[in-house]
C-alpha cells in the first residue's frame, strides 16, 4: 500500500489490540486471533499492532514479529495493518523492516533518549521511515512533544510521513501544530475514547480507540455523534461510560491496559493478565468493573 492510499484510509476509528498473555505470561495468539474476529465484524478504518495498548515495551523482537504475523493473516486485507516501532535507531528499522513484508504502515514511537536534540529526533524518525516504502505516523507521547515549526520540519524532511498522532491531549497546542502544518498531514486524536468530544471540536475526524477492543460498536457511535455535532448523545455516553472507566484507568499507572484486559476477561475475550512492569487491577477494582458491566450491555 502506498503511503498516500494509506492516509485516504485513515478516516473514524483505528482500533489498538492488546497482546493476550496466558497465565504464565507468554503469548496468547489464539487469544489475539478471537479478539480480532470480534473487531472486524465491525467497520473500523485499520488496525496497529503491537502498540502502546498491545504492550510493545514489554515484547521481545521475536514475540513483535509474531504478533505482526498474527494479525496480518487474521485480518487478511479487509483493513490496513500497521505496527508500532520504536525504542532506538537499530530496533526501530529492524521491526519496520521484518513487519513490512506484511503491514501497510508503521507507527513511530519515541526513541529512549528524553532529553533529545530536535535534530536528532529529526533523524530518529526519518531512519525508521527510510527503512521500507510504507506510510509512518509519528506518535507524539510521553517525552516527544515538538513544537509547531518541529512538526513541519519532520513533514519537509521525511516524504512518506503521512499522518500525526497526539497522545498529549493538549487541544490547544495541537490546533496550532493543525494551523501551522495545514493539510500536509492527516491529523489523529490519540490520548484516548474520553478525548474525543475535543478532537472533534477542532476538526478532527480520526481517533485510536482502547475502548474498541471490548465495544468497537460505541468507538464507531462516538465517532459517528462527534463528526455530527450531536452533543447531547454524545455527552451521555461520555458521562455513563466513558469517563468512569477513565477514571478507574487513572488510579494506578498502567491501568489503561490493565483495565481493558480485565474487562475482555469479563465478556469473554481474551485479556488476560499484564506483563511487569504494569500490574493487574486488584480484586475489588474487577468487581467494581463487573459492576459497570451492565451498563455496556447495549454495545457490547
Amino acid at each position: 500500500m502506498q503511503p498516500n492510499e494509506l492516509r485516504k484510509k485513515l478516516h473514524g476509528v483505528i482500533s489498538f489490540p492488546v497482546t493476550p498473555f496466558k497465565k504464565d505470561l507468554s503469548l496468547d495468539l489464539d487469544g489475539l486471533r478471537k479478539n480480532l474476529r470480534a473487531v472486524l465484524e465491525h467497520p473500523i478504518c485499520a488496525i496497529i499492532a503491537p502498540a502502546g495498548t498491545g504492550e510493545i515495551h514489554c515484547l521481545s523482537p521475536a514475540e513483535h514479529l509474531a504478533v505482526v504475523k498474527t494479525v496480518v493473516a487474521e485480518v487478511n486485507g479487509q483493513v490496513p495493518v500497521l505496527t508500532g516501532v520504536g525504542f532506538n535507531p537499530p530496533i526501530a528499522v529492524e521491526q519496520a523492516k521484518q513487519a513490512a513484508a506484511g503491514v501497510n504502515g508503521i507507527l513511530a514511537f519515541p526513541p529512549y533518549y528524553q532529553s533529545m536534540d530536535d535534530d536528532g529526533l529529526l533523524a530518529y524518525y526519518k531512519g525508521i521511515a527510510d527503512a521500507t516504502t510504507l506510510g509512518m505516523i509519528i506518535y507524539s507521547r510521553d517525552w516527544v512533544n515538538p513544537s509547531p515549526a518541529l512538526v513541519e520540519k519532520f513533514a519537509q524532511n521525511i516524504p512518506r510521513l503521512v499522518a500525526w498522532k497526539d497522545g498529549q491531549a493538549d487541544i490547544r497546542r495541537y490546533q496550532m501544530i493543525r494551523q501551522h502544518v495545514g493539510d500536509r498531514l492527516h491529523w489523529i486524536g490519540g490520548a484516548g475514547d474520553d478525548a474525543v468530544p475535543g478532537y472533534y471540536s477542532i476538526g478532527i475526524r480520526t481517533f485510536t480507540s482502547s475502548i474498541a477492543n471490548v465495544a468497537p460498536k460505541l468507538s464507531l457511535r462516538l465517532h459517528e455523534l462527534a463528526s455530527a455535532g450531536h452533543s447531547t448523545e454524545l455527552t451521555k455516553l461520555m458521562n455513563e461510560l466513558i469517563v468512569p472507566l477513565y477514571a478507574l484507568r487513572a488510579k494506578r499507572k498502567g491501568y489503561e491496559v490493565s483495565a481493558m484486559k480485565a474487562m475482555m476477561d469479563l465478556i469473554g475475550l481474551a485479556g488476560g493478565p499484564v506483563r511487569p512492569p504494569l500490574v493487574d487491577l486488584r480484586p475489588e477494582e474487577v468487581d467494581a468493573l463487573k459492576a459497570t458491566i451492565k451498563l455496556w450491555k447495549p454495545w457490547l
